[in-house]
């Protein structure tokens, strides 16, 4: 096996992940490029594993390492985008840059009234 096919397409993948990435503004499609970009990583770490014929297959291991945070990564992602969704029925990226809700925060106190002027009699 050549070495660089794999790392071809790996390089291909990620660069797909990267402007997916950049260019989407929903949540969804950006935890997809995530994702795109840890298997561009995986393969990459499977393919010099198997061209330097490790023995304790480190290339492997550390594969299954980014598999378990991946996973872990994608269940925190969606569960962040479900609560986004509910609280604001929207998961547009370019919308969601501060924290704050959108006309939503702690009450105002009310101005005072004015004191009616005293008006002097004689």
């Amino acid at each position: 096996m050549h070495l660089a096919y794999p790392t071809v397409v790996a390089a291909l993948l990620f660069s797909v992940g990267v402007y997916g990435v950049l260019a989407r503004r929903n949540a969804i499609l950006v935890l997809m490029s995530v994702e795109l970009m840890l298997n561009a990583v995986n393969l990459n770490l499977v393919t010099f594993d198997v061209w330097y014929q490790d023995r304790l297959h480190g290339g492997q291991v550390l594969t299954l390492f980014t598999i378990v945070i991946a996973a872990a990564e994608i269940g925190l992602g969606l569960a962040i985008v479900l609560l986004v969704f509910r609280n604001r029925k929207m998961i547009d990226v370019d919308r969601l840059r501060t924290l704050a809700e959108d006309g939503d925060g702690p009450p105002r106190p009310a101005d005072p009234e004015p004191e009616p002027e005293a008006v002097e009699t004689r």
